[in-house]
């Protein structure tokens, strides 16, 4: 390399160190605009776990963001303060090292986004992440699959590892003739003990425990299912789901049962239990869900009409049976929590509270498949009494639906097409015994990430491990 070359070389080396010192991240002294910015996804004012990967985001004003050469935005908590640069299409992506100073640092986080216009800076009014000491569990599994009705290209059971950015996958439909692959469910958390069914090839419902999966073919097909918290059984619905189009009600789709009952699988010697009050040509029985003491069955229930033409007159109350988990029997009364025959509307996907004090499900105009419903929201009301109570702080003008509990009962993940009305996505809300916090969709490594992804995510359940068994469950599909 002869001389000039390296001169060259060289001046372009402190040109380059030059440029970047100059662009080196520091707050500025800026100009308020004494407005809020607006951000996607929308982590303002939430409520976030100490233990929850770093949110990232994007500034969405249009007009402001074209007259802005630079974007950064400042993280402060006590004394601790970072400055992040916007980093194009990926937005504002804080280091998880960063993130975990300041969660460690405040129980509020302060951001503040500032901006360069060729001339000056200025700056937006600050917005608040308040972390809560109440740690989430680790994991959260679901389905990812395309938003259609009748076909579908891939179908992945996937688990996410909420602290990081970490997805795996635990089953891909591509490994099992492309068939549907639905209806997880995990025991009390954990990931070791899972029901999953899958249709078409390799059809039947599958079931792990402690790292061994076996195959049962029930005739007709497990469903919906919900584990018993000391292990042993799993409640299941018995539906003949079928399905069909509107051309002018807001909702694009229905889906409806002609028939539904619930039985129990006992995992221990194969036998099947239930009783004439789960299963009664009279009543549509669907949505098992125990409690979390197993002494009790909820599960919703509607008058048998004529379907399709009364589709729309399928009401589901909200009902429980006692069940001895010693003897595997029900008891015989019928214990009515939500009776839509007097108060109207339809329930959808009971969950009691890890405490045992509270209810949460979905209410809804009719039917019980409320994933379809633009007015589906979410109620909850003590287990003692019959008045429901509507989330209103929670409501929104889109499908809000799937839900469970954290182990600690401190937080909730939810299924929600709040943001675009076709694409479901999970929210997060923390619960302190009295008020949800403002949900939030959960945090992903790129601020675009779920706009590109083109799936919906399905059956959000937490564990507070991760699931292994993987060759396991290959090897019961052979």
């Amino acid at each position: 390399m002869n001389s000039k070359v390296i001169i060259k070389h060289f001046i372009y080396c402190i040109l380059l160190c030059t440029i970047m010192a100059s662009c080196s991240s520091k707050r500025q002294n800026a100009t308020p605009l004494n407005v809020k910015p607006e951000i996607y996804p929308d982590y303002t004012e939430v409520t976030m776990p100490c233990n929850i990967a770093p949110p990232t985001f994007e500034l969405c004003q249009p007009s402001d963001i074209d007259k802005l050469e630079r974007l950064q935005a400042v993280f402060e908590a006590g004394k601790n303060e970072t400055v992040v640069e916007c980093n194009g299409a990926d937005g504002f992506c804080i280091s998880p090292d960063d993130w975990q100073l300041l969660t460690q640092s405040a129980d509020v986080i302060s951001i503040t986004i500032q901006g360069y216009d060729g001339n000056k800076w200025v700056e937006y009014a600050p917005f608040n992440i308040y972390i809560s000491h109440d740690s989430i569990d680790s994991y959260l599994t679901y389905r990812l699959i395309e938003p259609g009705y009748e076909i579908w290209n891939e179908i992945s059971i996937c688990q996410r590892n909420l602290e990081t950015y970490e997805e795996k996958t635990i089953i891909n439909n591509k490994a099992t003739g492309g068939g549907c692959i639905n209806c997880h469910s995990f025991c009390n958390r954990d990931a070791s003990m899972m029901s999953l069914h899958l249709r078409k090839s390799n059809a039947g419902t599958y079931i792990v425990k402690q790292g061994i999966a076996n195959k049962i073919s029930p005739t007709p097909s497990f469903v919906y299912p919900s584990w018993h918290p000391q292990g042993r059984y799993i409640a299941y619905s018995q539906n003949d789901t079928k399905q069909m189009f509107h051309t002018t009600d807001i909702n694009r789709i229905e889906v409806f049962d002609f028939h539904s009952d619930i039985i129990v699988y006992d995992t221990q010697n194969g036998d099947v239990l239930t009783c004439p009050q789960l299963h009664s040509p009279l009543a549509f029985e669907t949505f098992p869900s125990w409690s979390s003491d197993g002494k009790y069955l909820y599960y919703c229930s509607a008058d048998s009409v004529e379907i399709p033409a009364d589709y729309d007159k399928a009401h589901y109350s909200l009902c429980r049976i006692s069940f001895d988990a010693a003897i595997g029997k029900f008891g015989e009364k019928i214990d009515t929590i939500y009776n839509a025959r007097t108060l109207g509307g339809s329930i959808s996907f009971p969950r009691e509270s890890p405490d045992g004090k509270w209810i949460l499900y979905t209410h809804h105009g009719y039917g019980n498949f409320s994933i379809w419903h633009k007015d589906a929201d979410l109620w909850m009301q003590p287990t003692d009494i019959s008045t429901p109570t509507p989330l209103i702080k929670l409501k929104s003008p889109r499908s809000d639906s799937y839900h469970t509990w954290s182990s600690t009962g401190k937080w909730v993940v939810f299924s929600s097409r709040r943001e675009d009305g076709l694409y479901t996505r999970p929210y997060i809300m923390h619960w302190d015994g009295k008020t949800f916090s403002k949900p939030f969709p959960i945090p992903q490594e790129t601020a675009t990430h779920d706009k590109k992804l083109l799936k919906s995510y399905n059956i959000p359940e937490f564990t507070t491990n991760a699931f292994t068994a993987n060759d396991a469950l290959m090897n019961a599909l052979e």
